[in-house]
């Protein structure tokens, strides 16, 4: 502690750190469970609906339509390797790479909101179970650690979960994908149920469903006056309609109206302080974003929910005589195991029919084809370990492309009033192991504007991962071939892990302190008032959406953590 440290005299209940996915429902539980709790950011604060400046704007409203400039691009260059968050409408909720450094021994794409509300603002919202397959996979694989929990242990916190956020889809009845509490499906247009019926013919161990996905398509949902999606598919805008969910539309204003919550943007906890004497922390070292003040705040409970890669950075920074290695750290295992899903690997094609076909709206959501790999018997594959599902959909050609050959007149007024051919298009996702070497690592030496040590990311995609890439394009092509589609391509663009924003795995939960960071109520295993509840305590990776998981872990580690504090066990 530096000698200008402000020392609260405030001591909270708990201290809840992030505010995206899983710190806005640690928020919401812990303050309704009475709780008196005090929530810390490292962003800005950013209201529902006041601050999405850029919802209701058109194309034409933008500057260059929408395009960064280059000198936009300098100041998110990292950000813009996905290709869509630096757009106009969006770039305002992610970060500045020049502000925000990180290193990579190899590439590492890490996509990162620092505002109130972080992610959830921003995410795809496709909303998955994990099942036992998945729970199970790295005991009857043989790698890395198994879970310490099962599919019954958090399947009424799915249950939980879906009510309170609103998840669209259509129940099927498979082992691989639990059944949810879920809302009246979205359609499938023309093309999508064409290609449906077409793989129900063909195959017996496959087949395609609307997307689960986190809007509300009947009724409402508890928050900020949360209604049904108005299909304008600007979602990573922030929606004024809470139609999706978001912790500022929903978890939140939960956690305010209870009275319990203290809300403090602005600040960058770097450090959670851990007491010799009682083997518990005492609460979080931060430094305002703004001033550069530094402050401790005091708890009983702590909840890192600052995303994996940023929860595992507070762990790794807080050291200590008893924790030389970082909080909690006697496995040497924090910091490893980095995972990401791979994607962009599947098939497109063109549709020759139903030229008199269009559809309305702008669905904010596609197809899913749930895994149908290595899930038993004749699924089991010799070449690759675990599966991957596909998303993807149909839309019809954008009449733009064909324009700059019309030229003016009346022919330019047909292409504009006609739509193009029907596309299709099949893109996997798929689980990458969990590899020991895989990590992330702190640089004393290459510090950020604040004086705190930056991440270096030594992580890359391997066999297994590159064995089921080929399988993920053929298997798109073989569908879509027997389906009639014509000039089918192939898709296999890689990239980098990160890419697929769904990092996880750096403080894994396990059944044993000597190999793993968390128990099987999230809590850091020689710290157990330190609860991790974001991807880093993921232990192995499935292959679908992780947030409804994340959530799922979240209100049960918290029903758990306000049950141990009344008893005074923590």
């Amino acid at each position: 502690m530096n000698n200008n440290t402000k020392v609260e005299t405030t001591e909270y209940d708990a201290i809840v750190v992030g505010t995206g996915i899983s710190g806005g429902w640690a928020a919401k539980e812990l303050c309704e469970k009475g709780l008196k709790t005090l929530v810390l950011e490292r962003g800005r604060m950013v209201q529902h609906v006041k601050d999405y400046p850029t919802a209701n704007l058109d194309p034409w409203d933008l500057p260059n339509a929408g395009r960064p400039t280059q000198e936009d691009i300098k100041r998110q260059e990292k950000q813009h390797r996905t290709g869509y968050v630096t757009r106009k409408e969006r770039s305002h909720f992610f970060v500045d790479d020049i502000d925000h450094p990180y290193n990579e021994e190899k590439r590492f794409d890490w996509i990162r909101g620092y505002h109130v509300g972080g992610r959830s603002l921003m995410w795809g919202r496709q909303s998955y179970r994990l099942s036992d397959i998945d729970f199970t996979a790295n005991k009857r694989d043989g790698i890395a650690v198994d879970w310490p929990i099962r599919y019954k242990d958090i399947s009424p916190w799915y249950d939980y979960v879906e009510e309170y956020i609103g998840v669209s889809g259509e129940n099927l009845g498979l082992k691989q994908l639990p059944d949810g509490k879920l809302l009246k499906p979205m359609e499938l247009n023309c093309v999508e149920d064409h290609l449906k019926d077409s793989i129900s013919e063909n195959y017996e161990d496959r087949l395609l469903t609307i997307g689960r996905v986190a809007h509300i398509t009947e009724g409402t949902k508890p928050g900020m006056g949360r209604v049904n999606c108005q299909y304008r598919n600007r979602c990573m805008r922030g929606c004024p309609f809470g139609a999706y969910f978001s912790s500022n539309s929903s978890t939140l204003p939960a956690a305010e109206a209870t009275g319990n919550m203290t809300m403090r943007p602005n600040s960058i906890v770097h450090e959670v302080m851990y007491d010799d004497v009682t083997k518990k922390a005492t609460g979080v070292r931060v430094i305002d974003a703004e001033t550069n003040e530094t402050f401790e705040f005091k708890a009983k409970v702590i909840f890192l929910c600052a995303s994996a890669i940023a929860s595992t950075y507070i762990l790794m920074n807080s050291k200590s005589e008893r924790f030389p290695d970082g909080l909690g750290n006697d496995s040497g295992e924090l910091g490893h195991n980095v995972m990401d899903h791979h994607f962009k690997a599947g098939a497109y094609a063109k549709f020759d029919g139903f030229k008199d076909k269009y559809y309305s709206g702008r669905r904010p959501n596609g197809i899913y084809i749930p895994r149908f790999r290595n899930i038993g018997g004749d699924t089991d594959q010799k070449e690759f370990l675990r599966g991957y599902g596909y998303q993807g959909g149909a839309s019809r050609e954008d009449w733009s492309d064909s324009v700059k050959e019309l030229g003016y007149g009346k022919e330019l007024k047909e292409a504009i009033l006609k739509p193009g051919g029907w596309t299709m298009g099949l893109m996997g996702f798929g689980e990458t192991l969990p590899y020991h070497e895989n990590k992330m690592t702190l640089d004393y030496d290459k510090k950020d504007k604040w004086g705190l040590p930056t991440v270096t990311f030594d992580a890359e995609f391997k066999e297994n991962e590159l064995k089921m890439r080929k399988d993920m394009i053929a298997q798109a092509m073989q569908m879509l071939e027997k389906a009639g589609f014509k000039d089918i391509s192939p898709m296999d663009s890689i990239g980098a892990p990160g890419l697929g924003i769904h990092e996880m795995g750096t403080a894994r939960m396990g059944r044993d302190p000597k190999t793993s960071v968390l128990n099987e109520y999230n809590q850091v295993h020689n710290v157990k008032n330190v609860y991790v509840t974001d991807g880093a305590a993921m232990t192995s990776a499935g292959c679908q959406n992780p947030s409804l998981t994340y959530m799922a872990l979240t209100a049960r580690a918290a029903d758990h953590a306000a049950s141990e504090f009344k008893k005074g066990n923590l």
